[in-house]
């Protein structure tokens, strides 16, 4: 019996010291983490737990006002763009895809592209990986009850999810955020 308690006790004794350890490992590397980490992650984490959708919580959803049609609100996209001297650099008409394939008519479904090559060239230069943020893409959906949707991707868990961005990245990060939110907004309210 008494082997049994020391064998637990020295057990309990290497948990404890794992676990300290591991707290302390963590504690050193969430110390380079952005400030704003904290406050995105929970964020996140709430949309996540309200919609059990990792692919719905990482995503800004935008309606768009009545009466505006496809063709209004990529006009209203591209001036805004413009007007903040982003590119418009693409358009994928994916519906036009699906009914290429299947023969049968589909809802609209339209990728818009836009980009900062500056900042891309920035993205580039910090990490090869930030390719896959480039260029922004803004889909414009009609959902299965016939409603225009604007969609993103919220670039907060690029830009505070992790170890802090150099200063220069992270202020271009924020006005590219920024801008296609502006973007969003604006085409949605049919804004030009």
């Amino acid at each position: 019996m008494k082997f049994i308690r020391n064998l637990l006790a020295i057990i309990g004794l290497a948990a404890v010291l794992a676990v300290g350890a591991a707290a302390l490992g963590y504690g050193q590397r969430l110390a380079s983490f952005d400030p704003g980490f904290a406050k995105t992650y929970g964020d996140f984490a709430q949309r996540l737990l309200a919609t059990g959708d990792p692919g719905v919580a990482m995503m800004w959803a935008i309606p768009v006002k009545e009466g505006l049609s496809p063709d209004d609100v990529i006009e209203a996209m591209k001036s805004i763009a413009s007007a903040r001297n982003f590119l418009f650099v693409g358009e994928s008409p994916f519906y036009k895809q699906i009914e290429a394939i299947t023969g049968e008519k589909y809802r609209y479904v339209n990728f818009l592209s836009f980009c900062d090559a500056q900042v891309g060239k920035q993205m580039l230069e910090y990490r090869d990986q930030y390719s896959g943020f480039m260029p922004c893409r803004i889909a414009l959906v009609e959902d299965k009850e016939g409603r225009l949707w604007l969609y993103s991707m919220n670039l907060d868990l690029m830009i505070y999810g992790g170890t802090q961005l150099p200063a220069d990245l992270k202020a271009s990060a924020l006005r590219v955020r920024d801008t296609l939110r502006a973007i969003m907004d604006g085409a949605a309210a049919g804004e030009f």
